[in-house]
């Protein structure tokens, strides 16, 4: 497979809040995204409104930080937000489910370089980074393989 980038800016919070909800009305069950970023790039603000974009009624979304993942019954199925940045072991991930649940959910990854060799080749690479000049705005970086994800890129990245 060959892999394909694109980039984009993201002025404030709301673009990315804006990108989020864009990119959730394309996914399904089977999709996984991994955010990738150093702490406070935004990955949790990403993740956050992409999930309150998919529920019917918006609800609180916090922070899978101490409890690993959070998952959520959203109309296109199920939903697991994860932040492996406390993970210790890849038999945490196996025991979490996590595998399992990158082939039946919609999976959102914080720190993903934790999944080492169990990083699904099929999923969408998010990386956010700080913009040094403006404290709002991030660049974003986004790298695939897999051709599913093309028709959504060629409509976000226009």
């Amino acid at each position: 497979m060959t892999t394909k980038t694109a980039a984009c800016t993201l002025n404030s919070p709301e673009e990315t809040a804006e990108l989020a909800a864009r990119i959730a009305g394309a996914l399904r069950p089977g999709d996984c995204l991994l955010l990738e970023g150093v702490i406070g790039a935004g990955k949790t603000h990403f993740a956050r409104h992409l999930i309150q974009s998919l529920m019917g009624v918006p609800e609180d979304v916090p922070s899978p930080t101490f409890t690993l993942v959070q998952t959520y019954e959203v109309p296109a199925g199920e939903l697991w937000h994860t932040d492996l940045y406390r993970l210790s072991s890849l038999n945490e991930l196996e025991e979490l489910g996590l595998t399992e649940a990158f082939d039946n959910a919609i999976c959102l990854v914080e720190w993903p370089d934790r999944l080492q060799e169990l990083t699904p080749p099929h999923a969408l690479h998010l990386t956010l980074a700080l913009d040094p000049e403006h404290e709002d705005r991030r660049q974003l970086a986004l790298r695939w393989s897999d051709t599913k994800w093309q028709p959504l890129m060629e409509r976000i990245c226009a």
